[in-house]
């Protein structure tokens, strides 16, 4: 199950959009988060298990990993 949700907590109130339970490994997650940045045009991050993108790109992300075959679901508000 892939959890998408946003954050603004201790980042200033930037929002940043923080994709957990994606399967491998951290080379994997980096990989991600290279073709995440692409997709979107923006910067991010792997880190700690997630993938953190810079923006509110929740919805994007949601059907982006729905049209991949994943299980999605949208964590808060």
């Amino acid at each position: 199950m892939v959890r998408v949700w946003l954050d603004r907590k201790g980042r200033r109130g930037k929002a940043v959009s923080v994709i957990a339970g994606l399967p491998g490994d951290a080379a994997a997650l980096a990989e991600m988060a290279q073709s995440l940045k692409k997709l979107l045009g923006s910067g991010g991050t792997a880190r700690d298990g997630q993938v953190e993108i810079q923006g509110d790109h929740v919805e994007r992300l949601i059907a982006h990993f729905g049209t991949l075959g994943y299980a999605v679901k949208r964590v808060g508000g």
